[in-house]
């Protein structure tokens, strides 16, 4: 099984990583958790991220805040998927981070979810292991079935307050 690689851009980006990180204890899958700077430890990330297919690595996620140059460098560096975590931080509250993100060269391509959406970074990562790995795809769909138990479940609590 390939593991999923999360990298953070600081130690300060953990509490929006979290969520990731809970997605992918609870299915099981294995992944790796760095603290590595596009900035302040270039050779470190470029030699994790270069590396990572040979590793056993089939995607990798990066969290940053403000500059988010993360995410392009680990692109730069690899082949495989690599998935931005635009964190909020700084005056212009995330919105400075997800342009960083979302906005690559040709050829360098990084896939973005939301601002501090570490949860959706997870699942991303996830699918595509579950194009070759039929057991996340297995516990992806378990995760649906939850997910969707559950909102029927508040819809039934909450249609009781109506009045007929």
């Amino acid at each position: 099984m390939k593991k999923i690689g999360l990298i953070m851009g600081s130690a300060g980006d953990l509490p929006v990583v979290e969520g990731a990180i809970g997605i992918l204890r609870d299915s099981g899958a294995p992944f790796e958790v760095r603290v590595l700077s596009a900035h302040r430890t270039p050779d470190e990330l470029r030699e994790f991220a270069s590396g990572a297919r040979e590793n056993g690595f089939g995607v990798l996620i990066a969290a940053a805040g403000m500059a988010a140059h993360l995410a392009g460098a680990v692109a730069a560096v690899t082949t495989l998927p690599v998935i931005g975590i635009p964190v909020k931080s700084g005056p212009l509250d995330g919105t400075d981070a997800l342009l960083s993100t979302v906005m690559m060269p040709s050829g360098i391509p990084v896939a973005t979810v939301t601002v501090n959406g570490a949860k959706n970074a997870a699942i991303l990562a996830l699918e595509i292991l579950a194009v070759s790995d039929a057991g996340i795809a297995a516990k992806l769909g378990k995760m649906r079935e939850d997910a969707s138990r559950a909102v029927l479940e508040k819809d039934a609590e909450i249609g009781k307050l109506s009045q007929k």
